[in-house]
């Protein structure tokens, strides 16, 4: 299936349509105006960019994500992490995973990130407006989901409940821990787990699939789902199995790339694309639904 507020084209066409800029690899310059230590692994950068008026006229969906770049060590998609409705700028959270990832934790607020984009498919808005929306997390995987609940908590009217399912291997391990309690304030239903206790934790101690057991499904929940590639498997199987339709199970996917705009075909997964024909997937429009 294909999202109607997201009608699909031809990769031809794709191509033919970014090939009409000026030069489709030239990143333009960002400056690190903060950086947010969320783990040991994981910081998230507030960038600008250093055109300002490139800057002003800058805005992404949830579920988009950017090339960021250094010289010399290539180019890596991240994946927006901040309120799509921000007017300074943006946010990319970054775990230390490989020689760019490794360089950019290095820097520090003032110095100078290459950045292109926004590319990808975002998240249905139009799909989940007025839907109970159940957020399923493990790890860094909440960061691309976090714009999301931004979005949903600034818009009570708007949405129907908000559920947030987020697990990590250890308590110290949480991403965007600073959120929890506005979060909860606004609305959203919060639950943790982890999956080794600690002396400080007296929370749940198992994988986030064992926080599913008690929700209660109907037609009008969707699901949005991110995470390691064998949580988001086991969560689309009992999703799937506590009643969930295949296709209100939404998750974002993660591929290596090297142009982020569907011409070298290096993130292809069979017949698609992940960089123009998502990263934003149903569990219905995946190859295999059982294997993301």
């Amino acid at each position: 299936m294909e999202y109607d507020t997201y009608p699909s084209c031809s990769l031809d066409a794709r191509r033919q349509a970014q090939a009409g800029r000026d030069n489709i690899y030239l990143p333009d310059q960002a400056i690190i105006r903060n950086i947010i230590r969320e783990n040991s692994l994981v910081n998230t950068y507030e960038l600008t960019l250093v055109d300002e008026l490139a800057n002003h006229r800058f805005s992404f969906q949830p579920g988009q994500f950017m090339m960021i770049s250094m010289p010399h060590l290539g180019e890596a998609p991240i994946s927006f992490s901040s309120s799509p409705d921000g007017e300074d700028g943006f946010s990319l959270t970054i775990r230390n995973s490989g020689r760019l990832t490794a360089a950019v934790q290095q820097l520090r607020a003032g110095d100078i990130i290459g950045v292109r984009g926004p590319y990808g498919r975002p998240f249905p808005a139009d799909r989940l407006e007025g839907k109970n929306l159940l957020f399923v997390a493990g790890g860094i995987g909440l960061a691309p989901l976090r714009p999301l609940i931004e979005y949903w908590l600034s818009r009570p009217d708007e949405a129907g409940n908000l559920t947030m399912f987020y697990g990590s291997r250890t308590p110290e391990e949480f991403c965007f821990n600073r959120d929890f309690s506005r979060w909860e304030q606004n609305g959203l239903n919060l639950r943790l787990t982890v999956d080794q206790t600690a002396e400080e934790w007296d929370g749940s101690v198992g994988l986030v699939t064992s926080l599913l057991d008690g929700y209660t499904i109907d037609d009008e929940t969707m699901a949005l789902v991110c995470g390691p590639g064998i949580m988001i498997r086991f969560v689309f199987k009992q999703l799937q199995a506590m009643g969930m339709k295949a296709e209100n199970i939404i998750t974002t996917l993660e591929r290596h790339m090297k142009c982020g705009v569907g011409i070298c075909g290096h993130c292809h997964m069979e017949e698609k694309l992940v960089c123009i024909d998502g990263p934003v997937f149903t569990a219905a429009e995946l190859p295999d639904p059982d294997n993301p």
